[in-house]
C-alpha cells in the first residue's frame, strides 16, 4: 500500500468527520448518519493503516485519536478530553517506555560507544582529519560553524526546525523497526558518527570544552528520546522474528500500537528539547547553568518514564493503545 496516496484519497471524508465531532451537539438527523457512516469507514482506514507494511506512526496516531473522538460523539461517552491526556501521561506512555527500558540502554550505550570511538580516532589521528575535511572546511567548523549553528537563525525559527527534524529522526528509527530493525542501527550509527566527527574536530583543536557546553544542555534530552524512538523500533522488529508466545500478527499489532504510544509521547519530548536548544543552548548563561538545565531536564523525564512505568507495567498496563475500532466490511 502507497501510504501517502491512501492517505490523500480519504483525507477529505477525514476533515469531514473531524468537522461534524467538533460540531457534535448541533447536528441534525442527516447529519449524525453522516457521522455515524464516516466513523465507520475511518475505522476501516485506520485498520487497513495499520496493516500496511510500511505505515506512518504519525499519520496513524493522528487517525486513531480521530477515530477515538468520533467512537465517544457516537456512542454518547463523554471522557473530558483532559482525562484522556492525563491517562496518557501517567500511565500509557511511561508503561511502553517501560517495556523497552533494555532496548532503550543497549541503544544509548552502543550509540555512546560509537561516538567516543569515533571521536577518539579523529582526535588522535591528523590524517584521518585532512582525509575527512580540507584544512579549510575544518578551521571552518571548529572556528565558526559549530557554534553558529545555534545563533544563524531566529531562536523561534530554531526551534521548529530542530523539533521537526528530531521528529523525523525519531520517526525514521521507529518506522524501520518493521524491517527487523536493521535500518534503525543504520540511523542509530549515522547519528552517533556525526557525533562523533564534530567531538573528534573540536577536541583536536583544544576545543572539548565548547563542544560539550553545546552539545550537553539540549543533547542529553534530545539524545535519550532518539535513543528510546530506536528501542521502540528494535523492539518491533525483534517482534517480527521471536513473537513470544503471541501469534505474530497479533504481536505485531500490540507491539504496533505501543509503539504509537511511543511516538506520540516523544513529540512532547523532543518539543522541550528543542526549546532548550534554541533558547538555552546559545543564551549567554554560563556554560555550567547551561549544563544543569539540560541535566534537570533529562532526569526529570527518566525519573517520570521509569518511575511511573514501573508502577504501570506492574498493575499489567503495557502501554498498547488497546483500540479494537468498528470496521465496515471491505472487498
Amino acid at each position: 500500500m502507497d501510504v501517502n496516496a491512501y492517505a490523500m484519497a480519504h483525507q477529505a471524508e477525514w476533515d469531514r468527520l473531524a468537522g461534524l465531532v467538533r460540531h457534535r451537539r448541533r447536528l441534525t438527523g442527516a447529519e449524525a448518519d453522516e457521522l455515524v457512516a464516516l466513523y465507520q469507514r475511518a475505522s476501516t482506514h485506520l485498520s487497513q493503516l495499520r496493516s500496511a507494511a510500511v505505515t506512518d506512526p504519525v499519520r496513524v496516531a493522528r487517525l486513531a485519536t480521530l477515530v477515538a473522538r468520533a467512537r465517544s460523539a457516537v456512542t454518547g461517552a463523554h471522557v473530558p478530553s483532559w482525562l484522556m491526556v492525563a491517562r496518557f501521561a501517567a500511565r500509557d506512555f511511561p508503561a511502553a517506555v517501560y517495556r523497552a527500558r533494555w532496548w532503550w540502554l543497549g541503544a544509548t550505550v552502543g550509540s555512546l560507544v560509537v561516538a567516543v570511538a569515533t571521536a577518539w580516532w579523529i582526535a588522535r589521528s591528523p590524517g584521518v582529519q585532512a582525509g575527512l575535511l580540507p584544512p579549510a572546511a575544518a578551521k571552518a567548523l571548529v572556528q565558526q560553524q559549530f557554534k553558529g549553528y545555534y545563533t544563524e537563525n531566529p531562536a523561534a525559527s530554531f526551534a521548529a526546525q530542530v523539533w521537526t527534524n528530531n521528529v523525523w529522526v525519531a520517526a525514521q528509527a521507529l518506522i524501520y523497526g518493521i524491517l527487523l530493525g536493521l535500518p534503525t542501527v543504520f540511523v542509530l550509527l549515522e547519528n552517533a558518527i556525526n557525533v562523533g566527527v564534530d567531538a573528534g574536530y573540536l577536541f583536536a583543536h583544544g576545543k572539548g570544552t565548547l563542544f560539550f557546553s553545546l552539545i550537553l544542555p539540549h543533547g542529553m534530552l534530545e539524545l535519550s528520546a532518539v535513543f528510546l524512538a530506536a528501542a521502540a523500533g528494535l523492539r518491533l522488529g525483534w517482534t517480527v522474528i521471536d513473537p513470544g508466545d503471541r501469534r505474530r500478527g497479533q504481536a505485531l499489532a500490540q507491539e504496533g500500537r505501543a509503539m504509537i504510544t511511543i511516538t506520540l509521547g516523544l513529540i512532547v519530548v523532543l518539543g522541550v528539547s528543542g526549546v532548550i536548544e534554541a533558547f538555552v543552548t546559545p543564551s549567554s548563561l554560563p556554560a555550567w547553568a547551561r549544563i544543569t538545565i539540560g541535566a534537570v531536564a533529562v532526569t526529570a523525564f527518566l525519573g517520570y518514564a521509569l518511575g511511573l512505568g514501573r508502577r504501570a507495567v506492574a498493575a499489567g498496563l503495557t502501554g498498547d493503545m488497546e483500540e479494537a475500532p468498528d470496521a465496515v466490511p471491505v472487498a
